[in-house]
């Protein structure tokens, strides 16, 4: 018997939790073969005392070796906030449970949370962690954008395993996904990165099990997959990879093994996918006709793992139908019939953690269940699949494997790193189009009349000179000066002016393809002659002296991508 995990042998989990109609509260429900004395009520609510018959109440009985959930203090915690500590509706608890725990998940790996607050210490203990030290944050913040790496490895551990993967892997980076989330949370960025991409790998520092540190030597020009495992190398090693050839941070770590796949599909009661064409892998025993099916466990994984089954063998193939796995089982993780049924959403915590391995800073159960209520805030229509733009190595005559591709990759990254959509977001462009027709309609002064300081907040260095050579000797601004660095760095290029300054800074949009959102309706500053002047500072999105910031300049750059909320076929 498992006492620390609340379960024992060939029990089910889910079957241990009840919602009892009466109350509207998930209750610890005893097998019948638990010994329990003839007197003993029947469990009550958690936390809370069964009545006796006399009108006294007694403390919960369990049996032995059973894991009894702690009582809950009133008014603290999401299932009582402060304010509401009145009587609720009937059902109210178990409708928040679900909300919390279905649909919050975009990936396999962030399914973590899916327990909502129902046992959450225990679904921590199933997680195991990793100290990546430097590597990754040290903390999340629920404000701010995140990007979290999840990592499948190709190690053979777990029942059912052995024919699967490399037989001697100590666990490879098999398949990795950058998911970056934006700090509004309207939208996220889901990309591929290849096992067969060729890269350097950094030098890295890694801490061993017996708390020792040990420095490993970096690699160059080799495959991706490698940035894991060999040579002791943690997450972390590829946390530094990811920032070294992208120039994105992961802040976090989220990492599984070939279990993820089997169990969580199989809590789900299967994932649908569709092909194009029917595919036979004898290698993977895969065996599926043209159009729809519904895949679970082993038979789950095989999808997501063949190659050969594809006209190349290639991973990029391999990508592509993973990518379209992940957005069927994010719509089945968020459908009505998961949300309404406690016992697969229960199923579908035990898998989830049982599988997981994460960074030493989101392993605490708060933090899991933060990142899980975030998530939840992304619609699915506005998460896109997309890949690490590459292209054929030209070092090889047989081609085997690829390198980044610089003409289309540095965009991926600027958008990613800049917060910027990949999607069409109706709420965002609605918001653009009011800022756009508010200020900047109306009259323009002369190029000549507008007074203007630059400064630079993240653009390249020596980005505010340039600038302010272009707009005096070909733009006709004259009245604008060099004011240095501005006091921190920023995403977007902005314009700050006074209203009596409107007619300047409209001019000055036109001239640099301003949107209307980069105008900021504010305070002058004085120039060198004390006169009040408009403050322009050059944000991460510019682009270099001369060059419009308006969309034309900014479009989403021509690469294959994908969104959850659509069914896609593959093959």
């Amino acid at each position: 018997m498992d006492a620390g995990r609340g379960r024992s042998e060939n029990i089910d989990p889910a079957d241990q939790w009840v919602l009892n109609p009466n109350t509207g509260e998930y209750e610890l429900r005893l097998s019948t073969s638990a010994p329990q004395s003839p007197r003993s009520p029947v469990p009550g609510p958690r936390g809370r005392s069964a009545p006796r018959p006399d009108g006294t109440t007694a403390r919960p009985t369990r049996a032995p070796g059973r894991a009894v959930p702690p009582p809950r203090r009133r008014g603290t915690g999401p299932e009582e906030p402060p304010g509401r500590r009145g009587r609720r509706p009937r059902g109210t608890k178990a409708k928040r449970a679900l909300l919390w725990t279905g649909g919050s998940m975009a990936f396999v790996l962030v399914a973590v949370a899916t327990g909502g607050y129902l046992y959450l210490k225990h679904l921590e203990g199933n997680v195991d962690t990793i100290d990546v030290g430097d590597a990754g944050a040290s903390s999340f913040r629920k404000d701010e954008a995140f990007n979290i790496l999840i990592i499948g490895t190709d190690k053979r551990t777990g029942e059912g395993n052995e024919g699967y993967g490399d037989k001697n892997s100590v666990g490879h980076a098999d398949t990795t996904i950058l998911l970056h989330v934006a700090k509004d949370r309207s939208n996220a960025t889901a990309m591929s990165i290849p096992r067969d991409l060729v890269i350097d790998i950094p030098e890295c520092r890694t801490k061993l099990e017996d708390g020792t540190e040990k420095v490993i030597p970096g690699l160059q020009d080799v495959r991706f997959n490698r940035s894991l495992g060999e040579s002791q190398r943690d997450p972390g090693c590829v946390m530094d990879t990811v920032k070294e050839f992208s120039g994105i941070a992961p802040d976090h770590f989220m990492m599984v093994d070939f279990n993820a796949v089997k169990t969580l599909t199989t809590a789900v009661g299967g994932v649908t996918v569709c092909l194009n064409r029917p595919i036979k892998d004898d290698k993977s025993k895969l065996d599926l006709p043209e159009g729809e099916s519904t895949l679970e466990g082993e038979q789950a994984l095989a999808f997501v793992r063949t190659r050969k089954a594809y006209s190349n063998s290639s991973d990029l193939d391999r990508i592509k139908v993973q990518q379209q796995f992940l957005g069927s089982l994010m719509r089945k993780m968020s459908s009505s019939d998961t949300l309404t049924n406690p016992g697969k959403l229960l199923k579908l915590a035990e898998a989830a953690t049982d599988a997981l391995t994460v960074d030493k800073a989101i392993g605490g159960v708060n933090t899991l269940k933060d990142i899980a209520l975030e998530l939840k805030k992304v619609p699915t229509k506005n998460i896109t699949f997309t890949t690490v733009p590459v292209k054929d190595n030209p070092a090889e005559v047989v081609k085997a494997t690829v390198v980044v591709n610089e003409a289309t990759a540095p965009q991926v990254f600027d958008m990613i790193r800049n917060d910027v959509s990949f999607t069409e977001v109706k709420a965002q462009k609605k918001k653009e189009a009011a800022a756009v027709a508010a200020r900047l309609k109306g009259p323009k002064a002369d190029a000549s009349e507008v007074r203007v300081r630059v400064l630079n907040g993240g653009a390249a260095s020596g980005s505010a000179g340039f600038q302010l050579t272009w707009l005096q000797n070909e733009a006709g601004v004259t009245k604008s000066e060099n004011a240095g660095n501005a006091d921190a760095e920023q995403a977007k290029t902005t314009l700050e002016y006074a209203p009596d300054q409107a007619d300047q800074a409209r001019r000055l949009a036109d001239i640099m393809g301003l949107s209307g959102s980069a105008l900021k309706p504010g305070e002058s500053e004085p120039n060198a002659q004390g006169l009040p002047t408009m403050t322009l500072i050059l944000g991460k999105d510019f682009k270099g002296a001369g060059v419009p910031l308006d969309s034309s300049s900014a479009k989403t750059p021509d690469v294959e991508k994908s969104t959850a909320d659509k069914v896609q076929c593959s093959g």
